[in-house]
């Protein structure tokens, strides 16, 4: 009773996981980031946003510098409402894996770690909001989401039998393959929030030049300067354009790099092993890739539309899970 409980509350939080990572991305990619500008409260109600006409009159006499716009406001708190919620069911999962530590096959060490990254999830998006869109918080603060989601995945591929996740012995080598692809993608991720959280995603207005130029003036330096004074705003971007265009440059170019590496890594799995599981992965890892680049393409074309912009959020977390999943199914102790 005590393992089911605990695997069905982790599903729910894989889930929920999921839904505040898109949400966190919605409010970020709509501008609503600052919807609310104090925290944990949103002008100084707690779990409530001001839509009348004295309760609005209030909170723009507190917070003249930043009048109250209830959409953004609401896109705001329903992502925290959300993330509550996820915060008491890592709580949980936690508190059953410690009753039940003494069980063999109960987890215990990584839903406690589940635990710490959650608060400083929590500490996290805090500081999105007292710091005001400080980029190198906002893009931790989305690593820190897809870190939830990938403990989560691979606390759940435990539960199956490792005997269950046959390996030819040939097909060791591909732990390294596999290893290098997740460190590309999650590297890849990381530019892609850095690009997002520096508003560059249309520094680069052309595709698949740059500015009309395939190489076009640019200032690495400034683009990737990771702590800037506090004190100031970041909405909408601080930088000039010349380190925004280096920031999207080279976002495109580690597009390129994942997508040339993952696509010959999902060929691979797909038409020299003799694992089906391996093959169905490599099948998987190949269509989200092909998927995510032509929704990285479609946000230049289209000009970053909000449903594709937050699409491709979700195609890499998609992404990264496959490629979890797949590191799970080559670890050393499922090929014995």
């Amino acid at each position: 009773m005590q393992m089911t409980l605990f695997y069905r509350v982790a599903w729910v939080a894989l889930a929920l996981t999921f839904v505040v990572v898109i949400l966190g991305a919605y409010v970020r990619l709509s501008d609503a980031g600052l919807g609310c500008p104090d925290w944990p409260g949103c002008y100084g109600q707690l779990l409530d946003v001001p839509d009348q006409v004295d309760q609005i009159a209030k909170a723009n006499s507190a917070y003249p510098h930043r009048p109250v716009e209830p959409a953004k406001a609401w896109k705001e708190m329903i992502h925290r409402y959300c993330a509550g919620t996820l915060g008491l069911l890592i709580l949980a999962l936690a508190v059953l894996a410690w009753r039940g530590r003494r069980q063999a096959d109960q987890p215990v060490v990584l839903p406690l770690i589940l635990l710490g990254l959650i608060i400083f999830q929590s500490l996290l998006g805090m500081w999105t909001v007292t710091w005001q869109l400080k980029p190198v918080v906002v893009m931790a603060h989305l690593l820190g989401g897809l870190t939830t989601l990938s403990l989560l995945v691979w606390l759940l591929l435990g539960q199956r039998n490792a005997r269950k996740w046959p390996l030819a012995a040939e097909n060791r080598t591909l732990r390294y393959y596999a290893l290098l692809g997740l460190a590309l993608l999650v590297g890849q991720i990381a530019l892609g929030g850095w690009t997002s959280a520096n508003y560059a995603a249309l520094a680069c207005p052309d595709f698949p030049t740059c500015q009309s130029q395939w190489w076009p003036p640019l200032d690495l330096r400034e683009a990737f300067t990771p702590w800037r004074g506090l004190g100031r705003s970041y909405e909408g971007g601080v930088l000039a354009n010349d380190a925004r265009v280096t920031i999207h440059l080279m976002h495109r170019i580690g597009a390129l790099i994942v997508a040339l590496y993952l696509g010959w890594l999902g060929w691979r799995l797909v038409a020299t092993t003799g694992s089906r599981d391996l093959r169905y992965a490599g099948g998987v890892i190949l269509t989200l890739l092909m998927t995510q680049i032509g929704l990285g393409i479609a946000n230049i074309v289209l000009r970053l539309p909000l449903p594709v912009a937050v699409a491709h959020t979700g195609g890499a977390a998609l992404l990264l899970l496959s490629l979890i999943t797949l590191n799970h199914l080559l670890r050393p102790e499922a090929a014995a």
